[in-house]
C-alpha cells in the first residue's frame, strides 16, 4: 500500500511516498521525498494551484492509497496559520477528488514514534530519520524531513495495516 505524506505549507510542502507492508509484517520502504516551493511574488491563488497541480503529479505518479498530514498543532503567527491552513484545504480537497482517504498526526505523535521522545528537536528527528532510512545526503529542508518523519510514524503507528 503506497503511504503520501504530507507537512503543508504555501512557501514549501514537502511530501514523502512509502510502501507499506502486507497485514501481519512491519515492513516499509522508503520509496521518494520532496518539496514543492512556490514563490513569494506570486498570489496566494497562485500558489495554492501550483501546490495542487505539483501534488496531483505525485499522486498520478505513485497512486496512493492514504494520504497523511501533519496536523497543526501551535502557532504564535495568525498569519502563517491561515496560510498552512489554506495550504492543507489544497491537499484534502486533492484526496477527496482522487477518492484517497486522509488522516492526520500532531506533531507530538510524529516525534514520539520516530524519536520515542514527542518533544524532540528538528535535529534529532533529522538524525533519526538518516540512521533509520539509511538517507545518502543531510536533509535541509525541515517541511521535507517533517514529511519524510509523518510517513515514517504512520508506518509505525499502523503495524498491521492492509488496505
Amino acid at each position: 500500500m503506497i503511504i503520501l505524506s504530507i507537512d503543508s505549507g504555501i512557501e514549501k510542502t514537502g511530501y514523502a511516498v512509502f510502501d507499506k507492508g502486507l497485514k501481519g509484517t512491519s515492513d516499509f520502504e522508503y520509496i521518494s521525498s520532496g518539496l514543492i516551493q512556490t514563490s513569494r511574488t506570486k498570489t496566494t491563488e497562485q500558489r495554492l494551484l501550483e501546490i495542487y497541480q505539483n501534488l496531483e503529479k505525485i499522486i498520478v505518479l505513485f497512486k496512493p492509497k492514504i494520504v497523511v498530514i501533519e496536523q497543526l498543532f501551535f502557532f504564535k503567527n495568525q498569519k502563517t496559520i491561515i496560510k498552512v491552513s489554506q495550504a492543507q484545504g489544497v491537499v484534502m480537497l486533492l484526496a477527496a477528488m482522487k477518492k484517497i482517504e486522509a488522516e492526520f498526526l500532531t506533531p507530538p505523535q510524529i516525534k514520539s514514534s520516530v524519536t520515542g521522545f514527542g518533544r524532540s528537536d528538528k535535529k534529532s528527528v533529522q538524525k533519526i530519520l538518516k540512521l533509520t532510512l539509511q538517507l545518502d545526503k543531510e536533509l535541509k529542508q525541515d517541511d521535507q524531513a517533517d514529511a519524510i518523519a509523518c510517513g515514517l510514524a504512520y508506518c509505525y503507528l499502523n503495524k498491521t495495516l492492509v488496505k
